[in-house]
């Protein structure tokens, strides 16, 4: 171990590493449970009591002790020490912990070195603008409190914050050469834990009642969609997301094994648009219905559904088409269509008996779905808060409560169709958008979420039904927000009404759209379209790595170069004296910059006599700064040299 990691530590160094630590670790508190935010909390208060106090730092054995309960807490509640949530916990633990031994400034240096590693962990919950701002903030601290720890005592605050502003500003140009020119991969450059994903929010692969309600509450962008044309109608934009045949009584599943592809008959030109996918943990691409144009690795299963591969675990851009007039599958699979017709045997006797008398009554499929469009016309409810049903849910929503959201209607609509023998399943996924003025950006959010039904009739092929639209059209027309009475739960964002207010909302989403295309979103296709505007169309990482070791070779030279040939600072109080001295030429006085402040005083007491006792201050004031104990006082010589004019 060096001397210099043996010395003590600076105690009025100490707040320097307990701010670090604060910044570094609160925007935690976020993702964190309550009783790690109070542990943390609890071992810095401790600590900052004990700095102040001048106690004596606990012992070893006690630090061990609290390394154990920090550690079996941790445990417990995430069940493992590794992955995501589990390391930042012991991150943020450790690191209130360290505070509680701050004896050398090699503690010290491991303080700011584990405050360093932190600001890394905060990307793996958000990549927002905010963030960003305060991990820069951070940083500067950061970077302030390790040069403070090596400046010493003599080391003011406000030298030591411009030195450290001054060390971040002459980083800017690496960052961007290496942010531009850095070679791009499609994946993340290290394994990432296995809940590095984890609390994604978005449509899950079931529907059972209640579960896209809780849904709409939310206010999150699900995806963002930018049209070549004129944006479709709000009541066409259908977004297609799980396809759900198995129902067991209680919850919708999409069907295990699907075979064969769709059959799809466009009926109205393609519309182009660009989607930008919010990372959700799924598969399904969510494209318009009916999509007729798919990126690579992108597939149409045979329920109309584009999905890819690897679940989206990142925001991801996808160049689509669609056809708002479609037909597909007229020649369905016989087993398809036995599959949509299979319900649970023994529940919702009242139900199948509705369905039945339609079909005695009324012999065309036609016929039968506009008399399930009129039943959900009459009397029935829609919102965000239905109560509970039981284990005939059908029945009893149908016959007793009447009151749902759509995921009530779609698959009740769809229990009836099966029991009159006309083949239906259930498809949920995302209705209508938000149009941003700003940017021309559709915006799709989790409370835009949405079920409906598919029918399957003879010589049409599978044909969208939306009950939901019976029971309340403005909920297609124009949108959740009109569609919901007065008092529902839905996020305040989405309820703003003020126009300023709607107005700060477009301007603040366009904003963080724009981060997410541009900088965010800065891919391999990004990378490789601006070295070709830049002459470069061809480009493998390790012409790439050559550029990138060139052009940080002259930023290294051309800094080096300002650093030697810039002429060395003017001592503040020379600066000042030279000031007085100019003051004394346009009053005619001869000086020159050689001489001593006591010739140049007697000068002036020879030239100009009304000037002498008032210039005699002004050379005190300077010998004091010079040569007293008070050098780093300017303020008396400042004053002085004012009343010279």
């Amino acid at each position: 171990m060096s001397t210099s990691a043996r010395q003590a530590l600076d105690r009025q160094a100490t707040p320097w590493l307990f701010a670090s630590a604060l910044v570094t670790t609160a925007p935690h508190i976020l993702h964190q449970a309550y009783w790690l935010n109070a542990l943390a909390g609890l071992l810095m208060l401790r600590a900052f009591h004990l700095w102040r106090n001048d106690e004596r730092l606990p012992g070893r054995w006690v630090l061990a002790l609290l390394v154990l309960v920090g550690c079996s807490g941790i445990f417990m509640e995430f069940r493992t020490l590794l992955g995501r949530d589990a390391g930042v916990a012991m991150l943020v633990v450790f690191m209130a912990m360290k505070l509680l031994e701050l004896k050398s400034k090699r503690d010290a240096v491991v303080v700011v070195v584990l405050g360093y590693f932190l600001l890394l962990t905060h990307y793996l919950y958000s990549q927002s603008i905010p963030t960003g701002a305060w991990l820069l903030f951070a940083l500067w601290l950061v970077t302030a409190t390790l040069i403070r720890l090596h400046g010493g005592p003599a080391c003011t605050s406000s030298v030591t914050l411009r030195y450290a502003a001054i060390l971040c500003l002459q980083a800017i140009p690496f960052m961007l050469v290496l942010y531009l020119l850095f070679p791009r991969i499609s994946g993340p450059l290290w394994g990432l834990p296995s809940d590095a994903h984890a609390g994604m929010t978005g449509l899950s692969d079931t529907m059972s009642p209640g579960s896209i309600s809780r849904l709409a509450q939310s206010a999150d962008i699900a995806f963002r969609s930018h049209f070549t044309e004129a944006v479709p109608p709000k009541h066409k934009l259908y977004w297609r997301g799980p396809v759900m045949e198995d129902f067991d009584g209680m919850v919708w599943r999409p069907h295990d094994s699907r075979s064969g592809v769709a059959t799809l008959e466009n009926l109205s030109p393609p519309i182009h648009y660009e989607m930008t996918l919010e990372p959700n943990n799924q598969r399904w691409i969510l494209a318009l219905d009916a999509p007729v144009q798919l990126p690579e690795n992108v597939s149409l299963d045979a329920t109309l559904m584009a999905t890819q591969r690897q679940p989206i675990t990142e925001r991801r851009r996808f160049q689509l088409a669609a056809s708002l007039d479609y037909r597909f599958n007229r020649n369905e699979d016989p087993r398809t269509l036995r599959r949509n017709l299979a319900l649970p045997q023994g529940i919702n006797p009242q139900s199948r008996a509705l369905a039945q008398r339609w079909r005695s009554i009324e012999n065309r499929p036609e016929s039968i779905i506009g008399q399930a469009q009129a039943l959900f016309a009459t009397e029935f409810t829609y919102t965000l808060h239905p109560p509970l049903l039981g284990e005939n849910s059908i029945d009893e929503f149908l016959f007793q409560t009447r009151r749902g959201f759509c995921e009530h209607y779609a698959g009740a609509f769809v229990f009836l169709m099966r029991a009159a023998g006309i083949p239906a399943r259930v498809v949920s996924g995302y209705q209508g958008g938000e149009l941003n003025p700003l940017d021309d950006y559709l915006v799709v959010r989790q409370s835009d979420a949405h079920a409906w039904a598919e029918v399957w009739l003879e010589g049409q092929g599978w044909v969208r039904v939306d009950p939901t639209a019976s029971v309340s059209p403005t909920r297609v027309e124009t949108g959740i927000v009109d569609a919901l009475p007065f008092g529902e739960p839905l996020p305040a964002i989405v309820q703003w009404r003020a126009s300023w207010l709607r107005t700060l909302r477009y301007r603040w989403e366009a904003l963080n759209n724009a981060w997410n295309q541009h900088i965010l979103g800065y891919d391999p296709q990004r990378q490789r379209e601006l070295l070709s505007r830049l002459g470069l169309p061809e480009t493998d990482w390790r012409s790439l790595a050559t550029l990138l070791g060139i052009i940080c070779t002259l930023l290294v030279a051309a800094m080096a170069a300002w650093t030697l040939h810039r002429p060395p600072p003017i001592d503040p109080a020379l600066r000042l004296w030279q000031k007085a001295l100019g003051q004394l030429a346009r009053r005619q006085v001869d000086c020159a910059a050689w001489e001593t402040p006591m010739a140049v005083a007697q000068r002036v007491r020879e030239q100009c006599p009304e000037l002498a006792e008032t210039f005699q201050n002004v050379v005190d004031a300077y010998l004091q700064v010079r040569y007293g104990k008070s050098n780093d006082n300017l303020k008396p010589l400042r004053e002085a040299i004012a009343r010279l004019r």
